[in-house]
């Protein structure tokens, strides 16, 4: 896959996930709850932490809440950067377009989730009982690097009691899908997803890169 091909790719994805989550950040209060379909809510949400909510202070009880926020921003950082010179990699010594595709995708998602959680805080007040303003004249809710990440797609597609035979879980209430996610989060999920199930062909040496070890 060709490099500007590679960047329209990322680029797309940033611009959906950033413009679904400014337009929600500016037209919707924290936890406001929109029902789309049975299945499908629209729930206006602001992780701070990292997948599921968790915070590393919930793990490490001796680190702050804020230090926690910046640890996890510089390790995002650190971490998208990595993921981009693997991008680079992978076009430059032209890997295979599953992999390709794959790795734009958790670029383009990492990315996306960096740009809430350093610049969101100063972007926009809070959204808490009201709208978020952009750019407010009192300055944003929070520091550069201890923005929060905006979430809003919910699928609740099943809840009810589990069958009583269900060992350890019979008759306990219980929803399939709970967590609340956004389009970065589906990039980062479809890319690493991609190299899981289709490790083999992703992996695989491209025809360009088997035709130059003939000659090797």
């Amino acid at each position: 896959m060709s490099l500007n091909r590679t960047l329209l790719i990322v680029v797309l994805i940033l611009f959906v996930d950033q413009a679904s989550k400014i337009y929600i950040k500016t037209h919707m209060e924290l936890h406001e709850n929109i029902k789309v379909l049975s299945w499908f809510n629209i729930v206006f949400v602001e992780n701070e932490g990292m997948a599921w909510g968790t915070k590393l202070s919930d793990i490490f009880s001796f680190i702050t809440e804020k230090t926690a926020k910046l640890v996890l921003t510089v390790f995002r950082i650190v971490a998208v950067t990595a993921i981009g010179f693997w991008l680079v990699d992978v076009v430059k010594n032209k890997r295979t377009k599953t992999m390709t595709f794959a790795v734009a995708l958790i670029f383009a998602g990492a990315l996306g989730n960096i740009i809430d959680s350093m610049f969101y805080g100063l972007l926009f007040s809070h959204s808490y009982g009201q709208v978020a303003e952009v750019l407010p004249a009192g300055g944003g809710y929070a520091p550069l690097f201890y923005g929060k990440v905006v979430d809003m797609l919910h699928f609740p597609i099943w809840r009810g009691t589990l069958p009583e035979w269900l060992p350890f879980f019979g008759e306990k209430e219980f929803s399939f899908f709970d967590p609340v996610f956004n389009v970065a989060d589906v990039a980062i999920s479809t890319g690493i997803g991609m190299l899981i199930v289709f490790n083999k062909k992703a992996f695989a040496k491209s025809a360009a890169t088997t035709k130059n070890d003939r000659f090797d």
